[in-house]
């Protein structure tokens, strides 16, 4: 139903870009503490905007809600469209709350106060919110489109000013990376939408449901396959999904602690969320057919994933690696194909923002505080910082997937979908159960050399934890329990949406799978 004025979507929105107009104005050498703690505000604002958004969400209703539409180039089919569903809420939701703590991180951070232009990196992160949540609620193609190259601009100057000593390469790669593949997503939608006529999607959903719009399927290599691949390949760069991923490392090392926490709290799903939100809907035929390659894919990157994390001696491209590993596991719940491990899926997105968000504020801390990466530069930790090694183990934990935190409810709800998929089914589960086991390896073997055993010397005067530094962690320790204690508050808003995605997905499936294995070598 759309609104007739401002929708809360619109609103929450338009809030960072508010703040980013608000700062653009404000003198740097005058107001650079109110600059910060305007970027702050903004932040706090829009996320108290998404738990509204959330509170008035109906869960019942599986369609679009608090859409808005403007026509912007009638001629072309195309209009500012925008909405969410039970697939995006949550994303929403978790792109707000990752703001404030990368922001307050910021406050502290020695990259900035040294290279300066405070302004300029505060508008960045204002930018890079408002692309975000642009990506999750946009419901035209090109808009999405739009939204989804704005974001790499202020990533690609987070870190190429203000990362690490190789940071004008990593920011490169990344931008070329995913440059690379958003130009054959470009290509499939730019077909897409000229052929239904329309770039919005609901529109062009009803018209390939009606049998309107088709795009034929008749095996691995048909026209829906290839527009399958060119939306997959974007994606698959964005999660990133082995082999496809070796941008990932270099941008999460060189990053500022902010970008890094923004990376994989938020960018990264951007890739997992374009699988459920186009991919599936748009060539379900396709998604079936390519489901047990991409799921090998997946698997191979939980493996490979924890197996190069273990052999790391820079904590930092550790949890980088780790990344590769958690979202394998999403990927996989998605190409299961059924509700279970879709919606697994969707909840693992916002536990892997969370839990792997806050091993990236921990060690941008312990960064700030001895300005190395190196693991054996640590040890002892816990006995210098007690409350800092209390919230680490907590956050460790959540990442290891100990039940009563976040990520057990997600991947036990992905093995659970993989294990009762029709295209999937128990080999796929049990090569990415491997992945639990691995996890707890790699994560308490970096626990134990970074924060237990003697306290060197080095490490036995480190500064307290300020007080910022604290309102940073409070959340993600709290969301960690609450989205392990109480899942349900996440699963019912995406519980009829998902259910209407499979439905529309999987009554072919068995016909595809076996066409698919009948046909000639």
């Amino acid at each position: 139903m759309e609104a007739t004025g401002l929708s809360l979507v619109t609103v929450v929105l338009f809030l960072p870009l508010v703040g980013f107009i608000i700062v653009l104005f404000m003198n740097e050498q005058r107001h650079a503490a109110n600059i910060r703690w305007t970027t702050l505000g903004v932040s706090i604002v829009t996320f108290v905007a998404t738990l509204l958004l959330w509170a008035l969400f109906d869960p019942n209703q599986p369609g679009l809600q608090m859409v808005q539409r403007w026509d912007w180039l009638p001629n072309f089919g195309i209009s500012f469209y925008v909405g969410v569903d039970g697939i995006s809420l949550l994303l929403v939701l978790l792109t707000a709350f990752i703001m404030p703590p990368a922001i307050l991180v910021s406050f502290r951070s020695h990259a900035l106060h040294e290279r300066g232009r405070e302004k300029l990196y505060y508008l960045f992160l204002m930018l890079l919110e408002w692309a975000m949540i642009g990506v999750f609620v946009a419901q035209d193609l090109l808009i999405f489109f739009i939204f989804w190259e704005v974001t790499l601009v202020p990533m690609y100057f987070l870190i190429g000013i203000w990362g690490s000593e190789r940071r004008v390469y990593a920011a490169v790669k990344f931008f070329l990376y995913t440059m690379a593949g958003s130009i054959l997503m470009l290509l499939a939608l730019l077909y897409v939408g000229t052929k239904a006529g329309t770039f919005a999607m609901p529109e062009i959903l009803a018209m390939i449901q009606s049998g309107a719009l088709d795009f034929p399927f008749d095996g691995l290599f048909s026209p829906q396959s290839f527009l399958f691949l060119g939306f997959f390949l974007a994606f698959a760069v964005k999660v990133p999904i082995w082999p496809l991923h070796s941008w990932l490392p270099d941008a999460h090392v060189q990053a500022p602690t902010a970008g890094s926490v923004i990376l994989a709290g938020v960018l990264l799903k951007m890739g997992t969320y374009g699988l459920v939100r186009f991919c599936l809907p748009l060539f379900p035929e396709a998604s079936i057919a390519w489901a047990p390659f991409v799921a090998v894919l997946a698997v191979i990157g939980i493996i490979y994933g924890a197996w190069v994390s273990y052999a790391q001696t820079d904590v930092k491209k550790l949890v980088a690696y780790s990344s590769v590993s958690h979202l394998g596991f999403v990927v996989l719940g998605i190409f299961a194909l059924n509700a279970a491990g879709i919606q697994g899926g969707i909840l693992q997105m916002v536990n892997h923002g969370v839990s792997t968000g806050g091993l990236f504020l921990i060690v941008g801390m312990l960064y700030e505080r001895r300005h190395t990466k190196a693991i054996d530069a640590f040890g002892g930790i816990w006995k210098a910082l007690p409350l800092f090694g209390a919230l680490s183990l907590i956050i460790v934990l959540s990442s290891m997937g100990l039940p009563g935190l976040n990520s057990f409810v997600g991947e036990f709800t992905i093995l659970l979908g993989t294990l009762g998929s029709t295209v999937l089914g128990f080999g796929f589960a049990l090569f990415a159960s491997l992945g639990v086991i691995l996890a707890a390896i790699y994560l308490l073997y970096m626990f134990q050399r970074v924060y237990m055993g003697e306290l060197k010397e080095e490490n036995s005067n480190l500064e307290p934890l300020h007080w910022t530094e604290k309102a940073a962690l409070v959340p993600i320790i709290v969301s960690i329990f609450l989205l392990g204690l109480a899942p349900y508050l996440f699963f019912r808003p995406m519980d009829a949406s998902v259910n209407a995605l499979v439905n529309q997905v999987n009554p072919s499936a068995p016909a595809i799978v076996q066409s698919i294995d009948e046909q000639p070598e």
